[in-house]
């Protein structure tokens, strides 16, 4: 019959430090302190001791740990070793049943991922694919300042109906105290949160059955107001294309860099911002075209715009820079800023904006002239037809295009009617 051992004190196992080696403590069968060796050149450190239940399994003998000491007291370990005795003779493994219970803990871990967890890894997967740095720069200001401070802290699956309308309310304008709605910025930060939670479920951190608390349609529409019932939407401001030619004639009288590209934008048709990072290896004088790169265009596709000879002889008379590659630099050599084109504008007291002579093309063109529309919509830079139709599409019309952009160019410098234009002659007037 085995020795039964001697039942130790809690101050007699702590004296145990001091012995390296196996020491049953009695109480339990099988439990014993595992001291370790004095550390060399440290003697008043303690050495590493541990709890180690010594018991048969499956016929083999097992060392199952239960902790280091002292962080599991004695009585810890005479309770984990009681508990692990009774798991054995109910035939389980306790050390096996541990090691699955951690990895669950862990895959559980692993899936409770955090609401700005998972904004972070959405911006990471999806930055590279967007060619505006603003574009990034106004999402993490979204979430930082609206959405962090309500759902930053939640897991994914744990988010509700309820919280995604605690951070959309203000920007519709709801509760006692709200400030002006600021629908678009709502607008767009629901459809990001949307884009997030989606994301999440992608990854695996929320399990189905599961909708998005952030939908629009069929959830949130009813729930929040229409965004253009609080805010209808603005166009911008266009000139009527009859008064274009005058317009015209008025800017080339005006001095300056932003003069020049706000006209060079209208003869093109093309963006403001397109024409404000041109650069001169862009612009083929001898082809009369200009190449804006994929990466500078909003459909991120190159986009080649012909240039009429009105178009040539402004760039022909543009003074370059020698230290500046761009065709309309500011003074320092760096492109001009978005304001400047706009600037332009209010001091001349047009009642339009620079993109508003986008729309005062397309108008003339659908008004005044036969071109086709799909001529019309390539000329803005805009995709023609669906996806599949595109894909089928090689050509950009380049020579049609050339054609339109000239007969814009002679609408625009078309002589204005003087005012002996409008006098009638008398009857009977001397001839």
């Amino acid at each position: 019959m085995p020795k039964k051992v001697r039942e130790l004190a809690p101050l007699e196992v702590r004296a145990l430090t001091k012995s390296p080696g196996m020491h049953a403590v009695g109480g339990v069968a099988g439990l014993h302190l595992l001291v370790g060796k004095l550390p060399e050149g440290e003697p008043d450190r303690a050495p590493a001791s541990s709890w180690v239940l010594r018991v048969m399994v499956g016929g083999k003998r097992r060392d199952i740990g239960l902790g280091g000491f002292p962080d599991v007291p004695l009585a810890d370990a005479r309770r984990r070793a009681r508990e692990d005795r009774e798991a054995i003779a109910n035939g389980l493994n306790p050390a096996a049943e541990r090691r699955k219970a951690k990895a669950a803990l862990l895959a559980s871990a692993g899936r409770l991922l955090t609401f700005k967890q998972a904004a972070e890894d959405y911006l990471a997967a999806h930055e590279k694919g967007w060619r505006n740095p603003k574009h990034r720069a106004a999402w993490s200001h979204t979430l930082e300042t609206f959405a962090y401070p309500v759902l930053g802290k939640l897991a994914c699956a744990d988010i509700e109906t309820t919280h995604v309308l605690s951070v959309l309310r203000p920007l519709w304008g709801v509760g006692d105290g709200a400030p002006k709605p600021r629908v678009e910025t709502g607008k767009r930060l629901r459809q990001r949160i949307e884009a997030i939670l989606d994301s999440a479920r992608a990854s695996g951190a929320i399990k189905s059955p599961w909708e998005n608390p952030a939908r629009w349609s069929g959830h949130l529409d009813q729930l929040l107001a229409k965004p253009r019932k609080l805010a209808p939407i603005v166009h911008r401001k266009a000139l009527p294309f009859d008064a274009a030619p005058a317009f015209m004639a008025r800017l080339s009288a005006v001095e300056g860099m932003g003069a020049r590209a706000l006209a060079f934008a209208i003869y093109t048709a093309a963006r403001s911002g397109e024409v404000r990072g041109a650069t001169w290896a862009e612009i083929d004088l001898k082809a009369k075209v200009w190449t804006v790169p994929a990466s500078r265009t909003k459909q991120g596709r190159e986009h080649r715009v012909p240039l009429s000879d009105a178009a040539i002889e402004l760039l022909d008379n543009v003074p370059r820079l020698a230290d500046s590659e761009f065709v309309f630099p500011a003074a320092s050599g760096k492109p001009l800023s978005d304001m400047t084109l706009s600037a332009v504008c209010k001091r001349m007291a047009v009642p339009a904006v620079p993109h508003g002579f986008r729309s005062t093309f397309r108008d003339w063109c659908g008004e005044r002239t036969a071109f086709a529309r799909d001529v019309a919509e390539a000329a803005l830079g805009h995709a023609v037809g669906n996806e599949v139709e595109a894909a089928y599409r090689r050509g950009d019309a380049l020579d049609k295009r050339r054609k339109l952009m000239e007969a814009w160019a002679a609408f625009l410098s078309k002589p204005l009617a003087s005012k002996s234009d409008n006098v009638t002659p008398m009857r009977g007037a001397a001839a």
